[in-house]
This record gives structure tokens, C-alpha cells and sequence, in this order.
């Protein structure tokens, strides 16, 4: 396993594994690759690895080469390219009146073929659009439709935290996020507050997730009713970290106890009258 290293391309967080093919290349090198669609180029980020991630095949691509000048100039040839068919196709989707939104144009590094990202709220007919570009650019051609969550990713972005966003600097993969998840934390379910930069709930939700869970587990759960001095309560929240529960007067007025003074106070008949 000791020549297994991890790869990194267009500064995207995913690690991708392969055979080292007995090169000597180290943390920070520029290497060319095996890739399924022919030739590629990335960043080592990872050397040596002696373990390799569930679900990844043994039989790795190889590294090639460590990038030379004329990779390095190749690649700089490519992205000049791929601004401009970026422009292209800005303009004939305009003139071709589609409603898609072009986020970004990916050239193989073989310039075989071309590939463009776009999202749009429904299904789009860009049979026309695919063969004006083929003739304009003089190479193959593929329209590829991604969700906002895969846009943020590619983009990049400052999320409410005031730092890049997650999915851009280092998330690996997308998880399912709830609603649920922000409840459990006691958060404002303001979507103004709860979503990232791509419309939907942000990942960082997931983080702390099951600390939330645990801790509040350990705590009496929100809609138990209580007796108070003067009168019936209910809780209504949790607050995990401090240990302690809010109750809510049946006047209103909102009292913080801890897990084993609510706990003492419970009524027996739980919510049945609530």
C-alpha cells in the first residue's frame, strides 16, 4: 500500500487514489495522470497511504509522470481555452433564447472533448446548441446539467461563518441534510439562517449533529409536562451543552431548570393531557 498516493484536480476537495508506478514524487508535486477519459493533471496531496477508502477499486490508475514544462504549459493553453468557450457559449445560449445557467467549461486534457456545466430549473434542448459549438470549437461536445449544490462546489463562496464554503474546501461528498438537524440544535428555522450560499440547507448541519443528539437524549424530551408551584409547564426546549431544559408556564413565562429538577417535578400522566 506504501504506493498509493492521493491527487487532487482544479483545486476541488475530493481525493482521488492511484498507483504511484514507482515514481519518485512527493506531497505538493504536479503529476500527470490515467483518468477514464483519457489524460489528466492534478496536485499530490497525499503520500503513501497505507489504507484505501471503503468502496475504492484495488486496481487504481497509474500516475504517469511528474508534470513537465510542457504539461504546465498545456494546462495554462487549456484554461485560456476554456474561458473562451465559456464566452462562446454564453453568447449562443443567448441567441438560441435557453434558459440554463452556464457555471463552467472543462476541457481533457487531450482537448478531445469539452464539457459544460449548467443548471436549470427543467430539462433543456440543446441538440442545436451542441452542434454549433462542435462546428465553432472544432471538438467534441457535452452538456452536462448539475444541482446548486454541485454550482457552490465548483464556484466556491463565503458561507455566513465568513469562511470559503465546506463543499469547496474540503467536503469529500454531499450528505443528506434535514430540517431535522437544525431543530435538534435549537437553531431559528429562518431559511435566511439555515441555508448556504446555493439556496439549500447548509452542510456544517450535519457536523455536530450527533452530539446534539446524544447530549439531548440524556435530557427530558420537549412536550413532557411538569408541576410547578403554581401551576402546570411544559418543556420546550433543550439546551444540550448547558445540561438544561426550558419550561414553559402555562401563563407563559419561560423557566430554566437543569436535567434532575425537571426530572423530580414530572407528571406521571406524561402528555396525555396536553
Amino acid at each position: 500500500m506504501d504506493e498509493i498516493v492521493g491527487v487532487r484536480f482544479d483545486d476541488m476537495p475530493k481525493v482521488y487514489f492511484f498507483d504511484r508506478n514507482r515514481l519518485n514524487i512527493k506531497v505538493g508535486d504536479r503529476v500527470v495522470v490515467e483518468t477514464e477519459t483519457g489524460e489528466g493533471i492534478g496536485n499530490v496531496v497525499g503520500d503513501s497511504y497505507d489504507y484505501l477508502p471503503k468502496g475504492i477499486s484495488t486496481e487504481l490508475k497509474r500516475i504517469l509522470r511528474r508534470a513537465n514544462e510542457k504539461d504546465l504549459q498545456k494546462e495554462k493553453v487549456l484554461r485560456e481555452k476554456q474561458e473562451k468557450a465559456l464566452s462562446v457559449c454564453l453568447q449562443k445560449v443567448k441567441e438560441y433564447g435557453l434558459d440554463m445557467n452556464l457555471v463552467k467549461v472543462q476541457y481533457f486534457f487531450d482537448e478531445s472533448k469539452a464539457i459544460f456545466y449548467f443548471t436549470a430549473d427543467g430539462r433543456i434542448d440543446f441538440r442545436e446548441l451542441v452542434k454549433d459549438l462542435a462546428r465553432t470549437l472544432g471538438t467534441r461536445i457535452e452538456m452536462r446539467q448539475i444541482g446548486v449544490r454541485d454550482k457552490a462546489k465548483m464556484v466556491g463562496g463565503m458561507g455566513n461563518c465568513g469562511r470559503e464554503v465546506c463543499c469547496k474546501s474540503f467536503l469529500q461528498d454531499f450528505e443528506p441534510v434535514s430540517v431535522r438537524m437544525a431543530k435538534d440544535q435549537n437553531l431559528t428555522l429562518n431559511p435566511s439562517k439555515i441555508s448556504g450560499v446555493c439556496g439549500r440547507l447548509m452542510c456544517c448541519l450535519i457536523f455536530e449533529h450527533e452530539v446534539y443528539k446524544d447530549l439531548g437524549r440524556a435530557l427530558p424530551k420537549c412536550g413532557k409536562k411538569v408541576k410547578l408551584g403554581d401551576g402546570f409547564g411544559k418543556v420546550t426546549r433543550q439546551n444540550p451543552f448547558e445540561g438544561t431544559v426550558v419550561v414553559t408556564h402555562e401563563d407563559g413565562r419561560e423557566i430554566e431548570l437543569t436535567k434532575e429538577e425537571v426530572e423530580s417535578i414530572l407528571v406521571d400522566i406524561g402528555n396525555q393531557e396536553q
